[in-house]
């Protein structure tokens, strides 16, 4: 065995994963491509990129590789959704690039994914090294490609995201900002609990909200634990360090709930806009977006399609803000993790035109009142698409 194919297998084992592919002539640019690039396999994406397969868009990451040779290239994962068009490809090697040469048709690329944003490759040429490759890690590319994944049975999932979380947290070395935190989130789930992606959207952001908590404490405490253990100059020194803790955990918060909220809404299809400026407010989200909310303004789109959403961790006294936001739309609707509140809040609610969207898993904290209308995530998105169709 060649120790290119040896290290290929070192490091899917070592990483847990891979994806395996058979070099095309389409890759190479052999029959007439306008770029060259390889083909990624649509049903395995969540391999290699954080961009779900969504028609009519144009989704891009980027992504770190270093190949067998020590080469590291700034590379792309493009999704390609519109018009016909639907595939993944990885492009941006820069001139000369050696591992897309065309006498490599037939070669396995070996894709190691690190994380969204970093690869291991490794281009396996010969016969009995394609072949050792595959037998050791037991997946063959009967069509064109394979996915490896290490026997991890023994490694549950809460043990499996805790794992990943510490090393982002130990291998980072500024504090993330909260978009960041946000992402990396979702890709250690969706990697240690494929499954999530199936499940309904309610059920999706308590996960990814309840996750995101504990990667935000491994940060945390790897930041400011040395700042907490210290001895403090003074009071004032006390006072001040307690409170630049205590600001970080309250923007996080309330940003991370914005951040799934846009990705699951990018997921499911629903046009919107986060934080436009509508007749000078600014709601969180408007729906479809700003320039449908300005034609409306001039009666060239029915006021009635607009959808005004205030995201608020907590509402319990926060909720009035929304009120005074998108002067058009008469019923607004608050996006909360809110655990209950009183009946009497309710039907001030219910009074003020103001419907609750609350996680499903919530609602059953909620006090029981027949005529208030709080409505789950999966349903409020099929009520949106009705309204926009």
């Amino acid at each position: 065995m060649s120790p290119e194919a040896g290290r290929a297998i070192e490091d899917a084992f070592r990483h847990g994963r891979a994806l395996l592919k058979f070099i095309s002539a389409n890759d190479t640019g052999l029959t007439g491509s306008h770029q060259r690039g390889f083909y990624l396999p649509k049903a395995a994406w969540q391999l290699f990129t954080p961009h779900a397969p969504e028609k009519d868009r144009c989704d891009k990451s980027n992504v770190r590789i270093t190949w067998q040779d020590g080469i590291v290239t700034q590379s792309v994962v493009t999704w390609y959704g519109a018009k016909t068009r639907s595939e993944y490809r990885l492009t941006s090697f820069g001139r000369g690039f050696r591992w897309l040469r065309h006498d490599l048709v037939g070669a396995l690329l070996v894709l190691v994914p690190i994380s969204h944003q970093e690869f291991v490759a490794y281009v396996i040429e010969h016969d009995e090294d394609i072949a050792d490759v595959q037998a050791a890690l037991n997946v063959f590319a009967i069509e064109r490609w394979a996915v490896f994944i290490a026997d991890r049975e023994e490694e549950t999932i809460e043990s499996c995201t805790d794992r990943l979380f510490r090393e982002f947290a130990e291998s980072t070395t500024a504090f993330p900002d909260t978009l960041t935190i946000s992402e990396k989130t979702r890709e250690v789930v969706h990697a240690c609990a494929a499954a999530i992606a199936s499940r309904s959207i309610d059920e999706q952001l308590v996960e990814f909200i309840r996750h995101e908590l504990m990667l935000f404490k491994m940060i945390e405490r790897r930041f400011y634990e040395a700042d907490v253990r210290r001895t403090f100059a003074d009071i004032d020194d006390f006072v001040n360090t307690a409170l630049s803790i205590l600001n970080a955990r309250k923007a996080r918060a309330g940003r991370a709930l914005e951040n799934h909220i846009e990705f699951l809404f990018r997921q499911a299809g629903i046009p919107f806009q986060m934080r436009a400026v509508v007749e000078g407010t600014r709601p969180d989200i408007v729906i479809p977006g700003r320039y449908e909310y300005e034609l409306a303004l001039r009666g060239r789109y029915p006021a009635e399609k607009l959808i005004v959403i205030g995201v608020k961790t907590t509402c319990k006294d926060r909720w009035r803000q929304v009120l005074n936001e998108a002067p058009l739309v008469a019923r607004k609707h608050i996006l909360t993790l809110q655990e209950g509140i009183s009946p009497k809040q309710l039907e001030e609610m219910h009074r003020s035109n103001v419907a609750l969207i609350v996680p499903k898993a919530l609602h059953g904290k909620y006090p029981y009142e027949r005529h208030i209308e709080l409505l789950d995530l999966e349903t409020f998105i099929e009520s949106v698409r009705r309204t926009l169709s």
